[in-house]
């Protein structure tokens, strides 16, 4: 399993672009004072889960410039950057009709659900305070493509988020217990 992390982690670390790439990049360059902090460039077990969740958000919800994106929100909400750039790769344009399939389903059902209840239909709460018009202007896609985005966006960062902690901790436990087991191996 480690392994399997190890190749992962390396495959990653040869596609995302660097800190040097990022500061020559000219959209980012007025930007990169603020992006080259180096807090925003460690690993750790906090601003991890935030960068990859972040990054599968901005990866579903936005179409085009996923890295610019991911990268400037990372700032505000203190994620690891290239946690953040790397889990943007979800809107791969390989996956892009799939998703959209998918969240053109999802939010056809959940309008017609919400049309048969009792209580004001989704459809009709979207139109009277411009969320509609929002989540279409993000998105490029029709109202039913992009509240099913939303709602898978919000799914998948969720999930995205817990299974990076857990793995997060399961990875530094793993490597605490063998450190342990090597100092009680060494002679005294």
């Amino acid at each position: 399993m480690t392994k399997i992390f190890a190749r992962t982690f390396e495959w990653f670390r040869g596609h995302v672009p660097t800190r040097e790439k990022i500061e020559s990049n000219r959209w980012l360059r007025p930007f990169s004072k603020t992006i080259l902090r180096s807090e925003l460039w460690r690993f750790t077990r906090r601003s991890v889960p935030r960068g990859v969740a972040l990054g599968l958000f901005v990866g579903l919800m936005f179409p085009l410039a996923h890295f610019v994106i991911a990268a400037l929100l990372a700032v505000f909400v203190r994620a690891n950057i290239p946690a953040a750039m790397t889990a943007t790769f979800i809107g791969f344009p390989a996956f892009l009709p799939v998703i959209f399939y998918a969240a053109d389903k999802l939010g056809t059902w959940l309008l017609r659900v919400a049309a048969s209840t009792v209580v004001q239909p989704i459809s009709h709460t979207m139109q009277s305070t411009e969320t509609d018009h929002l989540l279409t202007m993000l998105t490029q896609k029709g109202t039913t493509v992009a509240l099913g985005l939303f709602v898978i966006a919000t799914v998948v960062t969720t999930i995205g988020y817990l299974v990076t902690s857990f793995a997060w901790r399961w990875w530094i436990g793993r490597k605490l217990i063998a450190k342990r087991a090597r100092a009680r191996a060494r002679p005294i």
